[in-house]
């Protein structure tokens, strides 16, 4: 769901930029250095919202509470969680879809079975879904909180199989994650496409995983997602 269809790194760089420009010390860094730092405490938090061990809004005060002293600009617990509360409003307002995902869901509409599997809270994702318009076309939404599993645990994947009674070989999994995405499909047999859009170094070779810098243009990644014609091995330029 999150960078393979809802744009989350646009949402989360314009709701950092807000925070970042309230602060000279914040400034004295460049946004770059900020988004890095957030994105890698997010990483190191979030697991512990989806075990319930915190709740969303707590998760996001603490990962500013430690930005700003990564930042070296100490702030009030009351001011950080306005200023976490500032960056919430703006990632709200700033949701929109990865480009190419409304048009190459609405080609896929009808021909195959289309769902999320998402390593968050079923609530969350849903209200992404509604933001960015894309409903009508997904089949299923099924969550970590859903199962109790997370991506790249086998179980969640199964899970996912069993909603529309498929086997491993007739599935595909297109994420951006390679770690949950790519390595958790891949280990139960499902044919994994990697959705590169930042351009990053391949983690390893694994000839069979098809790479995406994109999702446009939609009849040439619809047909590699199925297997339609010449343009499965290689949709993308590089």
């Amino acid at each position: 769901m999150d960078d393979t269809l809802f744009d989350h790194s646009f949402s989360l760089r314009r709701g950092l930029a807000a925070v970042w420009k309230s602060d000279p010390k914040l400034r004295s860094r460049p946004l770059a250095e900020f988004v890095v730092e957030y994105e890698r405490l997010l990483e190191e938090i979030h697991p512990r919202v989806l075990r319930g061990q915190t709740t969303h809004a707590e998760a996001r005060v603490e990962r500013f509470r430690r930005l700003f002293e990564w930042a070296g600009s100490q702030r009030p617990e009351g001011e950080i969680t306005r200023l976490s509360a500032r960056y919430r409003t703006a990632y709200q307002s700033s949701r929109r879809a990865v480009e190419g995902a409304p048009a190459l869901l609405r080609a896929l509409h009808g021909r195959v079975t289309v769902g999320v599997v998402s390593n968050n809270h079923t609530v969350e994702q849903r209200e992404k879904v509604r933001a960015i318009g894309i409903g009508g076309y997904l089949d299923f939404l099924l969550t970590s909180e859903d199962t109790g599993s997370e991506k790249p645990h086998p179980e969640i994947f199964r899970a996912a199989l069993a909603r529309v009674s498929a086997s491993p070989e007739e599935a595909v999994m297109v994420g951006d994650n390679w770690p949950a995405d790519i390595v958790g499909a891949r280990a139960l047999g499902i044919r994994s496409v990697w959705l590169n859009r930042r351009g990053v170094a391949r983690p390893d070779r694994a000839p069979e995983v098809l790479e995406l810098r994109s999702l446009r243009p939609t009849v040439a990644v619809r047909r590699s997602l199925l297997g339609e014609g010449p343009s499965r091995r290689r949709p993308n330029p590089p």
